[in-house]
């Protein structure tokens, strides 16, 4: 196991820039996702580190050694890729051992080592199939058993299960935490699914345009989010973001309703800000702000609506989420009031957070 430090890493393809100096420190055995929309860096942030991009400037250190020109073999780093990559006319045991027989190890170490990575997997029946006699989540358990023989100090996951149907990666997802709780290597996993990202790292870097917006633990972002993009990305369903400005009585939204604000607002009277609260963050209360139900979203434990809240000039998009059912159809008008204590507040024009 090793630790992994990043230092003003920039990457650029000709004049493109795509990484803008990405600085992180992962310490020895931490789980760390790199969670973001498509094209933010995420993918090439990873390649860096096991090697497979060059780097335009900055450094990168695995331990306390620093990699920038080390070739990927020699970084003892192993990956496992989106589209399992294994080879057809191998059998699972061969595939899983094939990085073991390239660095001549003898039989009884690779035996040894393939059956310790299937016992971990549950592949132990598995091992004289092909890749072609195997699911979709066995596959992947392959690639990952490939990288375990390897003992690496690093482990790396490009978006490993973005192939796999719904339950079977929710099924994947406990299984490579577990694997990571029980083997505690050093593990960096990319995503563009921030539900990955919430129920499995010790901590979550999100990243937009080359950049890293913010790093902590899972209720660190969700709690604390630093801006208007980390609040909404982080979440599901996503935050609502209503923009306006804090008055004397409270936040006065563009649609000329009034929300309720905590008292340490009042220090920031007559700026212009977004108002933040999540859908799982409001409830039915007759003064609260009436809002027209457009859909009407049952999932069994909870019921999700879509509601518009409208004034003389604008209408504002609001979603609530609620515990059990909720009797409210299209068209009819509710009331939403907002906790006060979960209220955040965002600068409207930079998107930082003012105060949550």
């Amino acid at each position: 196991m090793s630790s992994v430090h990043v230092r003003d890493l920039k990457k650029s393809y000709g004049h493109a820039p795509v990484l803008h100096g990405i600085s992180l420190d992962i310490e020895d055995g931490e789980f760390v996702i790199l969670v973001g929309p498509s094209g933010c860096g995420k993918s090439t942030l990873l390649r860096m580190i096991a090697g497979l991009e060059g780097v335009t400037a900055g450094e990168i250190r695995i331990g306390s050694r620093v990699v920038n020109n080390v070739p990927p073999k020699e970084r003892d780093i192993a990956m496992v890729f989106q589209n399992y990559a294994l080879y057809p006319h191998m059998t699972v045991a061969e595939n899983m051992a094939f990085s073991l027989v390239l660095k001549r190890a003898s039989k009884a170490e690779i035996t040894q080592k393939v059956q310790q990575a299937a016992a971990i997997l549950g592949l132990e029946t598995m091992l004289d199939r092909h890749p072609k006699e195997l699911s979709g989540g066995q596959r992947q358990r392959v690639a990952m058993g490939r990288a375990i023989v390897r003992d690496p100090k690093v482990f790396l996951f490009d978006e490993p299960l973005s192939n796999l149907d719904a339950k079977l990666r929710v099924q994947m997802r406990s299984e490579i935490k577990a694997l990571h709780q029980r083997l505690k290597t050093t593990t960096i996993y990319v995503t563009h699914d921030q539900i990955e990202a919430m129920t499995m790292a010790d901590r979550i870097v999100v990243m937009r345009g080359g950049v890293m917006e913010q790093m902590g633990t899972p209720l660190d972002l969700y709690d604390q989010p630093a801006n208007l993009f980390v609040a909404s990305f982080i979440g599901s369903p996503a935050m609502n973001q209503i923009p306006g400005s804090i008055g004397a009585k409270g936040f006065v939204a563009d649609t000329g309703h009034v929300l309720p604000l905590p008292t340490s607002a009042v220090a920031q009277i007559g700026r212009s800000a977004v108002y933040g609260i999540r859908p799982e963050h409001m409830t039915l209360e007759p003064s609260g702000m009436p809002v027209r139900v457009k859909t009407v979203e049952p999932t069994g434990s909870e019921t999700l609506l879509l509601t518009e809240l409208s004034g003389p000039q604008t209408s504002i998009d609001i979603t609530a989420v609620f515990r059990g059912r909720v009797a409210a159809a299209p068209g009819d008008t509710i009331h939403l009031q907002p906790d006060m204590a979960m209220v955040h507040l965002f600068d409207k024009e930079t998107g930082h957070r003012i105060m949550a």
